[in-house]
């Protein structure tokens, strides 16, 4: 087949460079209906490829949450067995998703968390 128009024997061209991650999310139509758990294992500002636990087709709206990110929406740009890409509506920053979750007000920081004993001052 060779390149052609964008596209490879690999599916659409990349034009975005991309980051190996490990995130969970959940897929749903702009409906609401549930399409199942998926693992995101690239992304970039501009989409991602994940695997899911069960076959979306290419051409399905669908949204989702990231970390660090929050609601994202986008279309599945090609579908292989349980492996989809996702082009999104809008560009993300990426590395927002690979910033550590910090707490909230109110939740209890855990002692390993808080200032080390050697910066703390002996009585």
């Amino acid at each position: 087949m060779g390149e052609q128009q964008g596209f490879s024997d690999r599916g659409p061209a990349r034009s975005a460079p991309r980051d190996s991650l490990f995130l969970l999310t959940n897929l749903m139509t702009p409906e609401g209906v549930p399409l199942g758990k998926a693992r995101v294992r690239n992304l970039s500002a501009t989409g991602l490829m994940a695997d899911c636990e069960r076959a979306v087709p290419a051409g399905a709206r669908v949204e989702f949450e990231l970390r660090g990110i929050g609601k994202i929406a986008g279309s599945v740009a090609w579908s292989r067995e349980d492996r989809i890409g996702i082009s999104f509506e809008e560009a993300i920053d990426p590395q927002l998703a690979r910033k550590p979750v910090g707490t909230g007000q109110g939740q209890a920081v855990p002692d390993y968390l808080r200032a080390s004993r050697t910066t703390t001052p002996r009585r």
